[in-house]
């Protein structure tokens, strides 16, 4: 029997064909004429089995609900074998004349169907030891015959069977050996979810109980390394679930199900969707602030977002649709590792939500998260302030796309924007860690757009990063600095003469000696300050003509644009030295 054909079938087809059979194989064993002894050894067997299928039947009709997985694959492997020996025992009847002189049957088929049977009989007993209605066993790890050639997916089995039918504790005993399991590697973690282990996990996580929360959002995670099962998790309407478990939860459940959230988000951009259609932006932003100290700068920014109840809880004061809290004064008492934990976790599930997704940006910006980053950014270190400046970065790289979020959430008197910009400048300024100056530099550039002519603070620290030991540090500043100089950038000419006063030159000059990356986008910024700024004395003594005239005869033809551009640049500092002021027509988009 097929057995993905069987699994297709009712469980009640499933359960009662065997047993069918084996009625018919004691009464063929009533009028076998040949090989009686061994027709009324498989008649025993089949009795055997019957006992033990009649006996599993009413097991599970005692239950309301049963883990059916095993069951299928054990009943079609029964099924399979009585057919056989009911096939075999028909032929041993005398029906007619050609059949007492031609023997069809030998003693080597009754062996190997011996065989067989014995083998259907330790995968009952099996069965019935797994599906023990009582509970309070324990888990079976016994090896039944069936999974004698990949002995995991007998304990697979055994511990999402008892996810279904065990007392609590020992489902989130069981949660964590499948946890366990999973980390070893991704055939187990395949295994787990393709036998059907993900919505038991998913039921325990909905537990009152804080260890059994964990051990299931645990192994969760260990599954959701892969974009097919973190699917399979939304599939199983698991979302709703894992962010229900955030609410009114202790925060060590908090940071399980946090991690949870950023992994899927990670792995799976329908879960990254899903999560946004939960509402799960707004209790990650609360949960991120619930360490921030009230002072002059929240009052006038963070009490805009949040409410304090009489209770001592924290509530979002624009909740339309769903009441999201979490008791302060239990926070406080939380040791501050775990604080730091969850917050950590947080960001990075944040960062996920955001990654390359404008309406969880917006959304992010709708609940004031960017003070909330800003002013994590200015008081934390390490991965906690790493992860805030990715979502910083992820926001500002999505402003710098839709012009309707640049407007909304980085206006020039909004607090959150200049919040934002004072620690990007301040990282710019101080930092020396690459992993930290490139984001920052990253986001810096994006929102070229939103800075005002006299706004000269930001050019002046992105120039002094031309000459950072990193190569990819470098690079991102010439980047940045191209898309204030751009053209597509309204104050493009002012924004050129700024990085000419604050001696951009001539590093731009040295990157031209840099590697091909950098050296294009050198040559890039370069051609904007001669388009915008070709008269100026910085140019004329750096040499700057002849430099873009050479790259000009060197530059091949799949960087055209690029010639292009310097084309237009030669042309309009050969202008600005004759003394003809020329128009400016070229932009580029690297």
């Amino acid at each position: 029997m097929d057995f993905t054909a069987g699994h297709q079938q009712p469980i009640d087809h499933i359960l009662s064909f065997p047993i069918i059979l084996s009625d018919r194989i004691r009464h063929a064993v009533g009028e076998s004429k040949s090989y009686k002894l061994e027709c009324i050894e498989v008649g025993k067997l089949g009795d055997h089995l019957s006992k033990m299928l009649r006996s599993f039947v009413r097991q599970t009709n005692a239950t309301a609900t049963f883990y059916d997985r095993p069951v299928r694959r054990v009943f079609s492997d029964v099924t399979r074998n009585l057919t056989r020996a009911l096939a075999l025992v028909q032929k041993c009847r005398r029906r007619s004349i050609f059949l007492r002189v031609v023997t069809i049957v030998s003693a080597g088929e009754f062996r190997k169907l011996f065989t067989l049977l014995d083998a259907s009989i330790g995968d009952m007993k099996w069965l019935l030891s797994v599906f023990d209605a009582s509970g309070d066993s324990g888990v079976v790890l016994s090896l039944p015959p069936i999974a004698s050639n990949d002995p995991i997916i007998a304990w697979v089995w055994s511990y999402i069977s008892s996810l279904y039918s065990s007392p609590l504790n020992v489902r989130t005993e069981v949660a964590n050996e499948l946890c366990s399991l999973a980390n070893l590697n991704d055939r187990n973690k395949k295994m787990i979810a393709e036998e059907g282990g993900i919505p038991p996990l998913l039921k325990l996580l909905k537990e009152d109980s804080p260890e059994a929360q964990i051990a299931a959002a645990s192994t969760l995670l260990n599954l959701a390394n892969d974009q097919d099962r973190a699917r399979l998790i939304t599939d199983e309407l698991g979302l709703p679930i894992i962010v229900q478990s955030l609410q009114k939860s202790p925060i060590r459940v908090q940071i399980s199900v946090t991690k949870l959230i950023g992994k899927m988000a990670e792995i799976d951009e329908l879960s990254q969707e899903a999560f946004a259609r939960e509402n799960v932006i707004r209790p990650l932003v609360t949960l991120l602030s619930i360490d921030i100290i009230e002072n002059q700068y929240e009052k006038q920014s963070i009490h805009s977002i949040f409410k304090i109840n009489k209770a001592g809880s924290m509530s979002n004061a624009a909740s339309a649709t769903r009441r999201w809290s979490i008791n302060r004064k239990e926070m406080e008492n939380e040791p501050s590792e775990l604080k730091l934990e969850l917050k950590t976790s947080c960001s990075r599930a944040l960062w996920m939500l955001a990654r390359g997704n404008l309406s969880n940006c917006k959304l992010l910006t709708d609940t004031k998260g960017l003070l909330i980053l800003a002013k994590l950014i200015e008081t934390e270190t390490g991965e906690l302030q790493t992860n805030c400046l990715m979502n910083v970065m992820e926001i500002a790289v999505a402003a710098e796309l839709y012009p309707d979020l640049r407007r909304a959430a980085f206006r020039t008197n909004s607090p959150a924007a200049k919040a934002v910009v004072d620690q990007l400048l301040r990282l710019i300024h101080v930092s020396e860690i690459a992993e930290t100056l490139i984001p920052a530099i990253r986001a810096m550039g994006s929102l070229a757009r939103t800075f005002p002519a006299r706004e000269t603070r930001v050019i002046g620290p992105l120039v002094k990063q031309l000459s950072h030991q990193n190569t990819d540090v470098v690079t991102e500043s010439a980047i940045a600095l191209g898309k204030f100089a751009s053209p597509d950038n309204f104050l493009c000419t002012e924004h050129s003469k700024t990085i000419i006063e604050f001696d951009g030159v001539i590093p731009l000059m040295r990157l031209l000696r840099g590697n091909d990356r950098t050296q294009h986008h050198a040559l890039v910024v370069l051609c904007y300050l001669a388009m915008h700024a070709g008269n100026s004395e910085a140019l004329l003594q750096a040499r700057v003509l002849t430099a873009l005239e050479g790259a000009e005869k060197s530059t091949v033809g799949q960087h055209y644009q690029l010639r292009q551009l310097m084309v237009e640049a030669i042309h309009q500092l050969n202008m600005y030295h004759a003394g003809v002021v020329p128009s400016q027509s070229v932009s580029y988009s690297p």
